[in-house]
């Protein structure tokens, strides 16, 4: 068995790799980074991929598999909820990107053509290999991957919280025996504040600006953390009126039709319900008339809705901003964070609102990954992706000083032999 680092190495971002198996190549994860100066992963022939698989719906793993059906075609494979919030993510990269991708709608109509839902533990055979996706708890629908062949097997963290969430169970990580895992190192450096801790400080600040009469804007990425925090509301009873809006209303009505892949599929239900989804500019103007939590994508201020809320509440010092998504290098989220400066229609100005951030990630944190390395069983050769050069370098010298394992953080373009 041979796997291709394709991306995501010493990056986040551009997620994929190939593996090369007795009689079958697989590819998992072909997303994007549209910051960088190399947006995508190294390219792949997909007359040569028998598999294709997408671990979740967000664009760094998703954002770069329609690019397989503009001169080809394979089988792609993933759970139910995480093709339909593909789907809706990536389409909406099309219509912000427009002619920059090197796709377009009619890739994504052949790639969904070509979709086969398989659910959890659902063993794909092809050749002698076969694959089967476990639950990552990262988002909904969200997978991590065990290969098997030649007597090996290697499993693939993709994007994973063992710990769950409010919303989603805690991953699955009974599979026995490997030789092989491919880690994301993310926050592998880095503890994030305990959730409930971080949930009593947001809930307690939301209180601070709603007695003020001010609104709480609550920029959140549109899978997951945006429906993360209305639970989270949900769960101490918040007595204010609470806004969803973006595309996170169109999430709302996705993870609805999904109800096992929940947790607690009543609480979910009930946290969003209880929110006014905001569908049009007159409902939005309308959601600035009274104080309210106002939850809406995009989550690092880089478009959407977000940004209509930014240039009207940023400048009264009654409002409060909370980042409760990871704001990356170079966004309008981070400058905020930085500067405490907002840029709109070309004027830059001073943010008045109250600005806090609050650790509400659905990665593992340092502790949460060292328990699951902790957990795995055999003596595993180790990749560890999916972080920046230190994180990555870091987390594998770790890896093999407490636990003995072969570790090691690839380049793009290495090939790994198990």
């Amino acid at each position: 068995m041979q796997v291709r680092v394709l991306g995501a190495a010493k990056e986040v971002g551009r997620s994929a790799f190939q593996v090369n198996c007795d009689g079958a190549n697989f590819l998992l994860d072909y997303g994007v980074e549209l910051k960088k100066e190399t947006p995508y992963p190294i390219a792949v022939n997909p007359h040569e991929i028998n598999a294709a698989i997408i671990t979740h719906a967000h664009l760094d793993h998703s954002g770069n598999m329609p690019s397989l059906f503009v001169n080809g075609s394979t089988d792609v494979y993933a759970t139910s909820p995480t093709f339909d919030l593909s789907r809706l993510l990536i389409e909406d990269m099309i219509r912000i990107q427009k002619n920059q991708l090197p796709y377009d709608f009619e890739s994504v109509s052949k790639m969904m053509m070509h979709a086969r839902e398989i659910k959890y533990r659902e063993k794909v055979e092809r050749g002698n290999a076969s694959f089967q996706l476990l639950e990552s708890g990262h988002v909904l629908g969200g997978a991590s991957v065990l290969v098997e062949s030649e007597n090996k097997r290697l499993f693939y963290t993709a994007d994973i919280n063992p710990r769950g969430s409010r919303m989603l169970r805690e991953a699955d990580l009974d599979f026995g025996e490997v030789d092989m895992v491919i880690t994301e190192s993310t926050y592998s450096q880095t503890n994030q504040m305990p959730r409930k801790e971080s949930e009593e400080k947001f809930i307690e600040f939301a209180y601070d600006v709603l007695d003020r009469k001010g609104s709480l804007f609550v920029p959140a990425f549109s899978v997951e953390r945006s429906q993360e925090i209305a639970c989270v509301l949900k769960s101490v009873g918040f007595k204010h009126r609470v806004v969803m809006d973006g595309m996170a209303v169109k999430v709302n009505e996705i993870m609805l039709n999904y109800p096992e892949y929940l947790r607690d599929s009543k609480v979910f239900s009930d946290a969003v319900h209880q929110a006014v989804w905001i569908k049009g500019e007159k409902e939005r103007k309308n959601a600035l008339d009274e104080p309210s939590v106002i939850i809406s994508p995009a989550g690092m201020l880089v478009g959407g809705s977000a940004v209509f809320y930014l240039q009207h509440l940023a400048a009264d010092k009654r409002n409060g901003i909370a980042l409760v998504s990871y704001q990356g290098e170079g966004t309008p989220g981070r400058k905020l964070l930085d500067t405490g400066k907002v840029s709109t229609r070309g004027k830059e100005f001073k943010c008045e609102a109250e600005v806090r951030q609050f650790e509400f990630s659905g990665h593992a944190d340092r502790d949460s990954l060292f328990e699951m390395m902790k957990k795995i069983k055999g003596n595993p050769k180790v990749l560890t992706i999916h972080g920046d050069k230190d994180s990555c370098t870091k987390f594998a010298e770790e890896l093999h000083t407490k636990f003995g394992f072969d570790a090691y953080a690839p380049d793009a373009g290495e090939t790994i032999t198990v």
